[in-house]
């Protein structure tokens, strides 16, 4: 069992040399910490939405990464390694840690069309980051890399269909940020909706391996109003990662917990 929060995504890294590079670039990099910036003026200063920041990076990240391990460790074949795409789980561990960072750069341009706009905005971050951290990779295989990140990225987008496990895990790690944390700025700035509500309400979220799926995300939350962000959010996103009966998702409400999905 693993709580989705900014430092899972650390251990993670930690056990890959190539993961570890990619994430100190991503940490680092000025425009990619600028784009982040801006993606929260945009976002919370603006429109007062929940958390799309660096904080919101991290965490998805370690999220995909978690989703990612439980499904491969149960026998799911990683979609660029089937392809041809990536040469192995490493690499298709990187298309989910950049896709997963990067996820929503295009907020600092608009919410509308975000996906989209961040899934072009990422080609020459990309392009730039493997110079660096993959210097002897082929030019193909350098392209094939980062049209598969593109891809993760755009299908983040609540109704486009995911069309890879790794597009697939950064979808629904997307979704599994929904604790508390990530409404109180908005929250303080006196927006009082139920999606900063229901948000608030929510306490802890954690990945453990399933019984009838292999991977379970459990909601922990002290007021059933936290209920609307898994089905306004959490499960749209399962609905459409390509992998949806590979999950399951619990609610806990004060210790009791209920089977929320598969219905």
């Amino acid at each position: 069992m693993v709580v989705v929060g900014p430092a899972l995504v650390v251990k993670h890294v930690e056990t890959s040399d190539l993961l570890k590079k990619a994430y100190d670039f991503l940490e680092q990099d000025e425009e990619i910490q600028t784009l982040i910036k801006m993606s929260n003026v945009m976002a919370v200063s603006r429109l007062r939405y929940n958390d799309h920041g660096v904080v919101h990076s991290r965490i998805v990240s370690g999220s995909a990464l978690e989703l990612f391990d439980i499904l491969v460790e149960a026998g799911l074949k990683p979609s660029t390694i089937a392809y041809g795409t990536a040469r192995n789980v490493e690499e298709a561990k990187l298309v989910v840690l950049v896709a997963a960072y990067l996820h929503d750069i295009g907020n600092s341009v608009h919410r509308v069309d975000h996906e989209y706009v961040g899934a072009l905005l990422a080609k020459d971050i990309v392009d730039r980051m493997f110079r660096e951290i993959l210097p002897n990779l082929s030019s193909v295989n350098k392209y094939m890399l980062r049209h598969e990140i593109m891809h993760a990225i755009y299908a983040t987008e609540t109704n486009m269909r995911a069309l890879t496990l790794e597009a697939g895990v950064v979808k629904v790690a997307d979704g599994t940020d929904m604790a508390e944390g990530r409404a109180r700025i908005p929250y303080k700035m006196g927006k009082l909706d139920m999606h900063s509500v229901s948000a608030i309400s929510i306490k802890k979220v954690e990945i453990v391996k399933g019984s009838e799926a292999p991977a379970r995300i459990r909601i922990h939350m002290n007021d059933s109003a936290g209920l609307f962000q898994i089905e306004a959010v959490l499960k749209p996103k399962i609905l459409t990662s390509g992998f949806e009966r590979y999950f399951e998702v619990y609610m806990n409400v004060d210790g009791k917990e209920l089977k929320i999905y598969p219905d």
